[in-house]
């Protein structure tokens, strides 16, 4: 009878446990704010993971799993014996809640809570955070200048052979098809903004497609019934008076929408299937290759023996209000998504980030390549894209006026931290449209592990650097 009240206790005693961690994570946001229930939530994951895999263990500490590995083994990075963790786990999640930061002085950046403490008083807390901070700072701009800077060689190189690319695309379309109503062809991208990071490997051959205005009109994805800030359909019109076939876009017309599949289909069937690349890279000396499979038609060209260039070929429309939209699928799109075209808002977003750089000679645009660099080169984060990082640069910028170089180290803490509660919010609107959410194609696990890889890197930010 004592061992069934003793399982019985065990058990209380447990779900009692993840009881409160749930009760926190549900109410964290009246005690802390959002801010503080961001950070919260990500550090409470760790601990319920580790809770979890406890619970889950078998009576047994010595059975093995399939793989090999003793189910009873807790993560490497928990850093505590495993024979200890089923006695010290109560221990454990108490401490774990009460050292994470609760005040709103918790998530200010360090020069903020430095001016919080006494007036004229120095601390050894706050010497050893000023030479912290100093730390930080020497160590992002010996990363700057030795993994994210390019060669301005390396960057002339690349740009040679995408110009090579355009011209051979260029006079072959315009042979093969010389009716398809086709704006100059050009090349885009951060090779050509100066905000390409580590290697120059990237180039976009943007083709303006011309549209007639009176048989096209384009709708917003949030006036639709897929409800999609950010996408829009282009809708052919006046189809009584101009049949099928008026437009030469007709052709890659789906259920009376313009799809950008089709386009692409289109193109690809030319780029990829009729271009004679072995014998135009013989020439060029280059090695060319159409990539399969890809998201979007994008064409490796290798040269300089080891240098390769991946060159994404992208139908662009630019409708009358000034909408640009680009022929790249929705990451997670079904079949119901296939007509949506990607609204562009990269030009848009560098020049407004050069811009405030300009006004104030500030950091934004090292602090930009430098985030750029550490997701390129750490796998954990390589979901976090160009426009993502960009937007919230941006974001934060509308609420901190201080970018000077030497607050690059401040910045990029901040940078980190406002990512990790917009991914605990699964919410990161648009600077220039808030009603798009930039992390409307990444999956919730997606999300999760962004958001727990970023905020253990809160307290030790070289960790990012080191890891590269």
């Amino acid at each position: 009878m004592a061992g069934v009240n003793g399982d019985r206790k065990g058990k209380k005693d447990d779900n009692g446990i993840g009881s409160a961690i749930d009760f926190v994570l549900s109410n964290a946001k009246l005690v802390l704010g959002v801010g503080g229930a961001a950070m919260l939530g990500i550090a409470t994951l760790a601990v319920k993971r580790m809770y979890d895999r406890a619970l889950s263990a078998p009576s047994s500490p010595t059975k093995a799993t399939q793989s090999g590995k003793r189910s009873w083994e807790e993560p490497s990075w928990l850093g505590s014996s495993p024979r200890t963790l089923n006695r010290d786990m109560k221990q454990n999640v108490s401490r774990s809640l009460q050292t994470l930061p609760t005040s709103s002085n918790s998530f200010k950046p360090d020069y903020l809570r430095r001016a919080v403490g006494r007036e004229g008083s120095t601390s050894k807390a706050d010497l050893q955070r000023a030479r912290l901070r100093l730390s930080l700072q020497e160590h992002l701009w010996a990363f700057f200048h030795e993994r994210v800077a390019i060669p301005a060689e390396e960057q002339a190189m690349a740009k040679r052979a995408a110009l090579d690319i355009c011209a051979e695309l260029r006079v072959f379309l315009h042979a093969k098809l010389p009716d398809m109503p086709l704006r100059e062809m050009y090349l885009s991208g951060s090779l050509y903004d100066d905000l390409q990071v580590v290697t120059a490997d990237h180039a976009q051959l943007m083709v303006p497609m011309i549209l007639e205005k009176n048989l096209w009109s384009s709708i917003p994805g949030e006036d639709t019934i897929m409800n999609i800030p950010g996408f829009w359909l282009v809708r052919r019109e006046n189809l009584e008076y101009f049949p099928r076939g008026s437009s030469y876009w007709d052709r890659c017309m789906v259920g009376g929408y313009l799809s950008p599949k089709s386009v692409l289909e289109v193109f690809e069937k030319l780029v990829a299937g009729s271009i004679n690349w072995p014998a135009i890279g013989s020439v060029l000396d280059y090695i060319i290759r159409p990539v399969v499979p890809s998201e979007t038609l994008t064409l490796e060209v290798q040269y300089e023996t080891e240098r390769r260039l991946y060159v994404d070929f992208l139908p662009l429309l630019v409708m009358e209000d000034g909408v640009s939209l680009i022929a790249k699928p929705h990451r997670l799109a079904a079949e119901r998504h296939e007509n949506l075209w990607r609204q562009s808002f990269r030009v848009a977003e560098t020049a407004k980030l050069r811009a405030l750089d300009q006004e104030d000679g500030g950091c934004r645009s090292a602090c930009l390549k430098v985030a750029k660099a550490v997701c390129k080169l750490n796998p954990a984060l390589t979901r976090l894209n160009a426009s993502q990082l960009t937007n919230t640069i941006l974001l934060l910028s509308e609420r901190e006026g201080d970018w000077t170089q030497e607050a690059l180290a401040d910045r990029f803490t901040q940078l980190l931290r406002t990512l990790v509660g917009h991914l605990e919010a699964g919410m990161l609107p648009s600077a220039l449209n808030q009603k798009v959410n930039l992390f409307c194609e990444l999956t919730p696990h997606e999300i999760d592990e962004l958001g727990y890889t970023l905020y253990c890197a809160l307290s030790d930010p070289e960790s990012l650097l080191r890891t590269v």
